[in-house]
């Protein structure tokens, strides 16, 4: 990768529906190039995912919460079949497993909370191997962002 493929990457994690030209006329490159580079950007799996980001203020009553989990013990089946159940649920938006204090930190966002106390049940409360959990309420997402600084 050289520096025209960064600033196209750049450029497309701010706004992907930039078309080639614009893009081009933007970095200094032809609308082909700026093409060929994206379809091979693609191939490699370096733009993994093209997606649209929804406001959850306007579709109304969303809930996001930040959950930190600690499991009672390690070991890669117990890591494994967490790992499947957080792949499992539509609301876990983010899923890592962590160094540290904590084994996993969620990003859940879920309908209203009720539907949070429905996936806490069914995520952490009937699972033994998981020895507590704490939610972290969102009251504004002050900045919200899945890009990678280039």
């Amino acid at each position: 990768m050289d520096n025209f493929d960064h600033l196209i990457l750049t450029s497309l994690q701010l706004n992907n529906k930039k078309t080639s030209e614009e893009l081009g006329a933007e970095i200094g490159l032809s609308a082909t190039a700026v093409q060929r580079r994206i379809k091979k950007l693609r191939e490699l799996g370096v733009i993994e995912k093209e997606v649209a980001i929804l406001n959850s203020n306007i579709l109304g009553g969303y809930v996001t919460v930040i959950v930190d989990v600690t499991m009672v013990k390690g070991g890669t089946p117990v890591i494994d079949e967490f790992k499947k159940k957080a792949l499992s649920h539509p609301e876990v938006q983010q899923c890592y497993y962590v160094a540290g204090e904590k084994d996993f930190i969620l990003i859940i966002t879920a309908k209203n909370m009720q539907r949070y106390e429905a996936i806490t049940r069914e995520l952490f409360l009937d699972d033994d191997n998981i020895l507590k959990f704490t939610s972290n309420v969102t009251m504004q997402s002050v900045k919200m962002n899945l890009s990678i600084p280039i």
